[in-house]
């Protein structure tokens, strides 16, 4: 068996199984499965070996009776060909070839080891979601330069269209392959706050667990949820008419939160809060503080809006 250097098509170790096999000579051929990927087993584990002193090797260490296996692979399988030859991946069936899965110190799967120059780089275990992966990989290889949008950006990308069911097939699809990873179940109750379906969302998050149900991404929807439930309703806000009040200027901020016009939302918020801090019980200052718990402490409006709160403040 030969290991085919995809970048030129030419071999990277000799044919053990055909020792008068001859070396292609073929210029740079298209990047194919069947280019990148390998199935390991004792047979070919050196030569594999021998390739990473070459070209890095993906070992993906699976077992076809885990499900979550499937899922990864099925990740690892599309990103090597995407990114054309940076790499080779070598699927290890760890039910049929124990004896190296032990070698290799293989514990539980999904388990993936980078290596190179036939030495361990690193790895990682568990089946992390697509996104994930290319953040991984990108530490390691250029990006590809033209990457299709991930899952998750083709379900960001439907929501900002107001296209909600395509962005929660996508999130539900998710879920159901990655039920642990609770990013995802976060953003389903968004699309379900979205769609109008508050209580719906609520739920969602209170389904999570404590440490999740309680950490600034689910806080941050809940607190959306309770913008939502507050605000009156655009005809509402239009039957205000010209009011400048400080309950005007406050109901107007909240439509604006609510429909996600943070940055007017929270001007208007510190305005009020500059003339009239007093009003309702301090409610422009707790609502701000709402509203950073939403976006995230690291969003950029979250940045400025803490810097000038804290200016007028101090």
């Amino acid at each position: 068996m030969q290991i085919i250097d995809p970048r030129s098509g030419k071999p990277l170790t000799a044919d053990t199984g055909n020792a008068d096999a001859a070396a292609t000579n073929a210029e740079q051929v298209p990047v194919h499965p069947e280019d990148v990927i390998i199935e390991l087993h004792a047979g070919n584990i050196q030569q594999v070996l021998e390739a990473s002193m070459q070209v890095p090797v993906l070992m993906g260490c699976y077992s076809p009776s885990e499900g979550s296996s499937s899922t990864l692979l099925a990740v690892l399988d599309k990103l090597v060909v995407e990114y054309a030859g940076a790499f080779l991946l070598a699927k290890l069936d760890i039910e049929a070839n124990a004896e190296i899965a032990g070698q290799l110190g293989v514990r539980s799967v999904p388990d993936v080891k980078l290596i190179s120059q036939g030495g361990l780089v690193d790895g990682f275990q568990g089946a992390l979601p697509e996104k994930e992966v290319r953040v991984w990989l990108n530490r390691y290889f250029p990006a590809p330069g033209e990457a299709p949008p991930t899952p998750e950006e083709e379900a960001e990308t439907a929501l900002k269209a107001g296209n909600t069911a395509a962005a929660r097939e996508i999130y539900q699809t998710l879920m159901g392959q990655y039920p642990e990873h609770y990013a995802y179940q976060i953003a389903f109750a968004r699309v379900l706050l979205a769609e109008g379906q508050g209580n719906e969302a609520r739920e969602v998050l209170d389904n999570l667990p404590p440490e999740e149900r309680d950490a600034a991404p689910a806080r941050g929807v809940r607190a959306s949820i309770e913008f939502s439930e507050q605000a009156l309703s655009s005809d509402e806000i239009a039957a205000l008419g010209e009011r400048t009040d400080s309950e005007a200027q406050y109901q107007r901020a909240l439509r604006q939160v609510a429909d996600g016009h943070y940055d007017e939302g929270l001007e208007a918020l510190l305005t009020l809060m500059k003339q009239d801090r007093a009003y309702n019980d301090d409610a422009a200052r707790k609502t701000l503080l709402q509203v950073f718990d939403a976006l995230g402490a690291d969003h950029p409006l979250t940045v400025a809006y803490r810097r000038k709160l804290f200016a007028m403040l101090y």
